[in-house]
């Protein structure tokens, strides 16, 4: 992974990595789950992440990002970066997701198939979580 080299037009202060790693995408549009499927990442940055997703994703959608990490579990169990963020930009199947919660987690050595989604529903609840957070400061700010 190396940094893109900062240009003098260059708006963001992160640096961003360029690393190219299969990943899987859901995303949420008004509370329910209207995409998924497979793509590539870009580049990530501290912030934010860079990929290129099967279908183009709606902007401010909650998506859930599960990332092949190029690092073994003592060298020995594959790993996933899951990114739980909102959709920044899209232009056709490119798009940057904001990273507002991440973990890793152990890979199982079957890939799960694809447009079946897993039943833990982790992206809905946090998504909840944050719609919950977002009404509540309104209702204080009233």
């Amino acid at each position: 992974m190396q940094p893109k080299d900062k240009r003098e037009d260059e708006r963001r202060s992160k640096f961003r990595f360029t690393i190219q790693r299969e990943l899987r995408y859901k995303m949420l549009d008004e509370g329910a789950m209207s995409a998924s499927g497979i793509g590539q990442t870009i580049d990530i940055a501290s912030a934010g992440v860079a990929f290129v997703a099967e279908h183009p994703l709606k902007l401010g959608a909650f998506v859930e990002l599960s990332i092949s990490w190029p690092v073994l579990l003592d060298d020995t169990c594959p790993m996933r970066l899951i990114i739980f963020g909102r959709v920044l930009r899209s232009a056709g199947k490119k798009s940057v997701s904001t990273i507002d919660k991440y973990e890793f987690r152990t890979q199982s050595r079957t890939i799960q198939a694809l447009g079946i989604p897993r039943s833990d529903g982790m992206l809905q609840r946090w998504a909840d979580g944050i719609r919950k957070e977002s009404l509540k400061a309104s209702q204080a700010g009233a």
